[in-house]
């Protein structure tokens, strides 16, 4: 799973056709693709079969961020499971160790499961804002912990918690990595960011880049341009 090419292309669009269209232009760049839930709420399990059949050499990061009680993220896990069989899925890390556990197990074994940790769109005012207390690196740095507490396979964490995630959890732990962008692209909603090569040569396992390929005139041609930086 860890020689997978290091990109995952987010395509999150309500449009099936702009989707398709999209993972058409980065397969022969052997980018893996990721669909979240703009494209989830639109479509369902349904319509991320649809994707996987058309290409099912393209590996999926199906980004859900499952975050309920431990049953009910057990049964979501089992269910869109039961029609997709995607290389990646994830849970919220917050939801806390019972609901990790859980959502472990109910996973198949095909499918590496990752905890989301800090959304890369937050940054330590924010957290303080929703009533964190500790500061952000040892908010991610705990989650990560649990994370592998749960037995889970990995985290989804920014490039600025890499080293000390890998330090703690170890080389085979998975982190994937969003909040990339390659130089001179335009940071957006994103406040702990990265460049590809950057966060490569911190340790990510996989890197999330979405805007930066999909608004782009020639997304294949995007995507073999941050292959070369790496």
């Amino acid at each position: 799973m860890n020689n997978l090419n290091p990109i995952f292309c987010a395509i999150d669009t309500t449009d099936m056709g702009r989707a398709l269209s999209l993972a058409g232009d980065i397969t022969s760049a052997g980018c893996c693709i990721k669909l979240g839930l703009e494209f989830f709420n639109t479509y369902g399990p349904q319509g991320v079969k649809q994707v996987q059949d058309k290409f099912p050499e393209l590996p999926l990061f199906l980004d859900l961020k499952y975050h309920d009680i431990p049953n009910t993220v057990a049964g979501a896990i089992r269910s869109v499971t039961s029609v997709v069989s995607p290389a990646y899925l994830n849970v919220h890390a917050a939801g806390g160790l019972e609901m990790m556990r859980a959502a472990k197990e109910a996973c198949p074994v095909d499918t590496k499961l990752l905890a989301v940790t800090i959304l890369t769109s937050l940054d330590e005012q924010s957290l303080q804002d929703v009533g964190y207390q500790k500061n952000l690196s040892e908010r991610v740095l705990q989650m990560a912990k649990l994370t592998k507490q749960a037995g889970l396979d990995g985290v989804v964490c920014s490039s600025h918690e890499i080293e000390a995630i890998r330090e703690v959890c170890g080389e085979e732990f998975i982190l994937m990595v969003p909040g990339i962008r390659p130089e001179g692209s335009a940071v957006g909603d994103q406040k702990r960011v990265m460049t590809p090569r950057q966060a490569m040569d911190k340790g990510a396992t996989h890197l999330v880049i979405g805007r930066p390929i999909t608004q782009s005139d020639n997304p294949k041609q995007a995507v073999i341009n941050i292959l070369n930086t790496l």
